[in-house]
């Protein structure tokens, strides 16, 4: 079975391959518009998440925004056909990086860096080409519970250089990988309730956002350096680094809070830029229980 499975994927890959950048667009929209208006699954809770978070908006442009986010996962889905045929030599072709003059700076001296990121435009395609590119990736992540998909789905990208940290035994291997200089992904914009996560807002509603990353950033001072992807119109993925959020004087472990508010903060304001490629679809506002 697992055999075949990974002969069927590789046929697939080819022939998605030789296909333009635009019918690779026009296919995962139809994924999406299969998924939103024939399918229906979580439509409902997409429009009601872009209500929270858009309040002013007509159910007529939450519907559209709510929309416009699956054909992009579409769009993700079709793309990663396409990781088996990424090469160094390709990624000028679907990739324009912006200061990442900043990662360079920050893992210079050797400690490695947190990496704050969310579920925006293609993170695991950029991811791929940034292991490519000789930049040190690991990144955590919960295993999936179908095996046959868990392998097809993480093998892929350990291929391009890619390293993966269980999130279920993740602060030794943080602190390994930082010591090797290793760029550790911390995907932060998912709702996680206690005791991992604490108290937070988004976009002025309560929520629940995991804490790991202020507890790592507080325990061995290392930069965290916002970082997101997303599409032009023209299908080219933008990778863009942003100045790193720093940690105050002021702040410890009794303020954890404090600072993974910060984070969140980061994360939405990324979100409001480009609101159609962010993953609504996911239930973020969840009921905070301790």
């Amino acid at each position: 079975m697992k055999l075949f499975i990974g002969l069927f994927f590789k046929g697939f890959s080819f022939l998605i391959s030789l296909l333009p950048r635009f019918v690779h667009d026009r296919m995962g929209d139809l994924i999406g518009l299969l998924w939103f208006d024939v399918l229906r699954i979580r439509r409902r809770v997409a429009i009601e998440n872009v209500g929270i978070a858009f309040p002013d908006m007509s159910l007529e442009e939450r519907t559209s925004l709510a929309r416009a986010s699956l054909c992009h996962m579409g769009r993700t889905i079709v793309e990663f056909a396409l990781l088996p045929f990424l090469t160094k030599e390709k990624i000028a072709r679907y990739f324009v990086f912006e200061n990442f003059e900043i990662a360079d700076a920050v893992l210079k001296p050797g400690k490695g860096a947190l990496m704050l990121t969310l579920h925006l435009g293609n993170g695991d395609f950029t991811t791929a080409a940034m292991s490519q590119m000789g930049y040190p990736m690991s990144l955590i992540s919960k295993e999936i519970k179908a095996r046959w998909l868990n392998d097809l789905w993480f093998g892929m990208r350990k291929k391009h250089g890619t390293q993966f940290i269980s999130a279920e035994k993740s602060s030794f291997e943080i602190l390994r990988a930082l010591k090797r200089n290793r760029l550790v992904i911390f995907v932060l914009d998912q709702f996680m309730g206690p005791p991992v996560g604490v108290r937070t807002r988004f976009f002025g509603k309560e929520t629940g956002t995991a804490a790991g990353l202020a507890l790592i950033a507080v325990r061995t001072g290392v930069p965290v350096l916002p970082c997101y992807t997303y599409r032009r119109a023209d299908g080219v993925h933008v990778a863009r680094f942003e100045e790193p959020i720093l940690l105050d004087d002021r702040l410890n472990e009794q303020n954890i809070t404090v600072l993974t508010q910060a984070y969140t903060d980061k994360l939405e304001a990324i979100v409001r830029r480009h609101p159609e490629q962010w993953m609504w679809i996911h239930r973020r506002w969840k009921e905070f229980r301790e």
